[in-house]
């Protein structure tokens, strides 16, 4: 598969770049997929939620009525979980959320989103570009000659560009990331991919070789 090569002011030029389509062409499978994105969602929980129990709730700990002759239930202090205001049972506890996957099935994923992407033609690939300086309104020109400044966006550099960055940093539906960066998640979360010239072609060889 090959894919025509624009220019910032959105025009095609004579130059083309082929799409490996041992990266971008495979069946794709869902259930790696599945459990790619999975991974990563739980990756993103904090995991500090924590509820008192009954020895950390402060309250006295005087049986509150004797044990028998009542005519009711026996009862124990006032930390107890059946009153209002005492422990609660079973409560959250910090955890990390954290599980592993092996190496093979998240490059399966990560391809399979992307043979998705271009399936969809929503793969697009645009000449190296940099700025002097940060600025955001320049990084928007680029976005509305290509059409793309109203679509949730994820740009493929071939190394960290802190101008690029820091351009795009305002806009909340762009993503900027480098070859190294990419995954399945931030792939199937936006309606477009970006790469650059040169991002590209790294990303071919990066896979190849990964």
């Amino acid at each position: 598969m090959e894919l025509v090569v624009y220019n910032t002011s959105g025009n095609k030029t004579d130059r083309s770049v082929k799409l490996d389509d041992s990266v971008f062409g495979i069946e794709p499978n869902d259930h790696a997929i599945y459990l790619d994105v999975k991974q990563y969602l739980a990756n993103q929980r904090q995991g500090t939620h924590k509820s008192k129990e009954r020895s950390e709730i402060s309250g006295s700990t005087k049986k509150l009525k004797k044990q028998k002759g009542t005519g009711g239930a026996r009862a124990g202090d006032i930390n107890s979980p059946v009153f209002v205001g005492g422990g609660r049972v079973f409560g959250p506890r910090p955890r990390d959320y954290n599980f592993k996957l092996n190496k093979k099935l998240k490059k399966l994923a990560r391809k399979s989103a992307l043979s998705y992407k271009a399936k969809e033609n929503n793969i697009l690939v645009v000449e190296d570009f940099d700025f002097e300086t940060p600025k955001t309104k320049n990084f928007i020109e680029i976005l509305n000659n290509l059409k793309i400044f109203d679509k949730k966006t994820l740009i493929v550099l071939f190394e960290s560009n802190k101008s690029v960055y820091l351009s795009s940093r305002n806009l909340g539906q762009v993503k900027v990331v480098n070859v190294t960066e990419l995954n399945t998640y931030d792939i199937l979360h936006a309606n477009n991919i970006m790469f650059l010239e040169s991002s590209i072609k790294e990303f071919n060889n990066f896979q190849s070789e990964a």
